[in-house]
C-alpha cells in the first residue's frame, strides 16, 4: 500500500536537515498564533495545515504508508524547533509522531485502515490502559473514559489503552486500540495552567466494537513482537518502544527551554536591577552565571537525548534486544532531561524578576509548559529514580513499563 500525499512528496530526496529547515521556517508563523492558540485551548487548524504540508506531520510515519521514516534524532530536532515557537503545537506534533512510529508496529490492514485514503491523517492517543475491552469472535467491545488525549480535535483516530477481558486467556493482555474519531466522544475538560492549547480532553468510548487487527499488546510490543517488523524493511520500528515513548514526550521541552532563554536575552538590554543604584542587569556577574547555568542546562539535555537515540537505534540497527537495565535507563535519561530544562526555565524566572509574572511573558509560558512536561507519568522524577536505581543495584523491577 502506498498512499497519495497532497504535499512535499515523499519520492523527493529528504534528508533530516531538509526537514528541520523546513520546520525553522514556520516558526515566526506558529509563534505569532501562540497567544491564540493558547486561548483557544487546542492547537489551531491553520498550524495543523502548515505542519502537514510540509510533511511535518510524517517525519517518522512508515514509508509505506506515505511517511518520510526519518531518524529519531529528526524527530527530536523537528518537535524542538516547532515547540520554540508554540510549546502547544510542538508537543502536538510529538505526540503525532509518537503514533506514527507505533502504527509501523501495527499490520498491513490496520495502517491501510489508516492511512489508505489520506496520507496526511493524524491520530490522538491515550496509550495507558485506562479502558476495559472484552473479546469476542471478531475482535473487541471496548469502553471506557481516557483523559489527556492530546490533539485529538485534530486527529482522525485515537490510540486507546486498555485490558483486555477474556476467561479463555492463558494469560491475561493489555494493549492499544485503533478507534475512528467519529466513534468517540470528546469530553469539555481541558481547563489547565500548562500545555494549555493542546487539547488535551477526555475521550469517552461505549462499547464499540473493534477489529481485530485494529489491536496492539503492549507486553509483546515491548518484547519485541509486532504485526508490523515483518514490513519493516529499515530499523526504525525495530527500536524499543517504552524508551522511544518516553522519548517523543521530551523534544518539546528542549524548544520550549530554548525560547525561553532567547526571550530573557533578548529584554536585559536596558533593565537594571531594582533596589540598586541602576545597575544594568546585563552587567551583572549573577546574570552571567544565570544564563550560563540555564544554557548549560538545555544543551546538556538535548546531549543526554541523542546519546540516548544513539543507543536506541543502535540495537535496533543489529536486530539487538535492548537489554532491560538500558531500558532502564533511558526512561531515567528522559526524566532528567526534562528536569533539566524545567531547572532551566525556573532559574530564568526568579532572574526575570516581577514582569515574569504577566502570562503572555515568554518565560512565565515556558515555565507552566515545562512544569506540566515534568508531570507526565511517564517522565515522574521519583518513579524513574526508583525504576532505575533498582536496575543498577539487581533487585526486581517496579514497573512492567521498561
Amino acid at each position: 500500500m502506498k498512499a497519495a500525499i497532497a504535499a512535499e512528496p515523499v519520492d523527493s530526496p529528504v534528508t533530516a536537515a531538509d526537514m528541520v529547515q523546513r520546520a525553522r521556517r514556520l516558526v515566526p508563523e506558529i509563534a505569532a498564533r501562540a497567544g491564540k492558540t493558547i486561548a483557544s485551548r487546542r492547537v489551531l487548524a491553520e498550524n495543523v495545515a502548515l505542519l502537514k504540508s510540509t510533511g511535518l506531520t510524517r517525519v517518522l510515519q512508515p514509508q509505506r504508508c506515505g511517511g518520510f521514516e526519518q531518524s529519531l534524532h529528526t524527530h527530536l530536532d523537528v518537535v524542538a524547533e516547532i515547540a520554540g515557537a508554540c510549546g502547544s503545537t510542538g508537543w502536538c506534533l510529538g505526540i503525532y509522531h509518537a503514533h506514527q512510529w507505533l502504527m509501523g508496529l501495527y499490520g498491513p490492514q490496520a495502517q491501510a485502515d489508516v492511512y489508505g485514503s489520506d496520507a496526511n491523517t493524524l491520530i490522538s492517543a491515550v496509550l495507558g490502559p485506562r479502558g476495559k475491552a472484552v473479546r469476542t469472535a471478531d475482535g473487541y467491545r471496548l469502553s471506557g473514559v481516557w483523559p489527556f488525549c492530546s490533539g485529538v480535535h485534530n486527529a482522525q483516530w485515537v490510540m486507546l489503552g486498555a485490558h483486555v477481558e477474556d476467561a479463555a486467556a492463558s494469560q491475561p493482555d493489555s494493549g492499544i486500540f485503533l478507534v475512528p474519531t467519529s466513534q468517540i466522544q470528546i469530553k469539555d475538560d481541558w481547563y489547565v495552567a500548562g500545555l494549555t492549547g493542546t487539547g488535551s480532553n477526555s475521550v469517552v468510548v461505549s462499547d464499540e466494537r473493534v477489529p481485530a487487527h485494529r489491536f496492539l499488546s503492549m507486553p509483546n510490543a515491548i518484547d519485541g513482537i509486532n504485526p508490523g517488523q515483518a514490513m519493516a524493511n529499515g530499523d526504525l520500528y525495530h527500536c524499543a518502544p517504552v524508551p522511544v515513548l518516553a522519548l517523543f514526550l521530551c523534544g518539546p521541552a528542549i524548544g520550549i527551554a530554548r525560547r525561553a532563554l532567547d526571550a530573557f536575552c533578548k529584554r536585559l538590554p536596558g533593565r537594571v536591577i531594582a533596589y540598586t543604584f541602576d545597575q544594568p542587569q546585563i552587567e551583572s556577574a549573577l546574570t552571567h552565571t544565570q544564563v550560563a547555568e540555564a544554557a548549560t542546562r538545555i544543551d546538556a539535555a538535548a546531549l543526554v537525548l541523542h546519546s540516548m537515540i544513539d543507543e536506541i537505534e543502535g540495537h535496533a540497527k543489529a536486530r539487538t534486544a535492548m537489554p532491560y537495565e538500558r531500558r532502564a535507563k533511558a526512561r531515567m535519561d528522559c526524566a532528567f532531561a526534562v528536569k533539566l530544562c524545567l531547572e532551566a526555565v525556573e532559574l530564568l524566572v526568579y532572574a526575570s524578576g516581577g514582569s515574569a509574572l504577566a502570562e503572555s511573558n515568554d518565560v512565565q509560558l515556558a515555565a507552566r509548559d515545562i512544569r506540566a512536561i515534568n508531570m507526565h507519568g511517564l517522565l515522574n522524577w521519583s518513579t524513574n529514580l526508583e525504576t532505575y536505581g533498582r536496575t543498577v543495584l539487581g533487585l526486581t523491577p517496579n514497573s512492567p513499563v521498561v
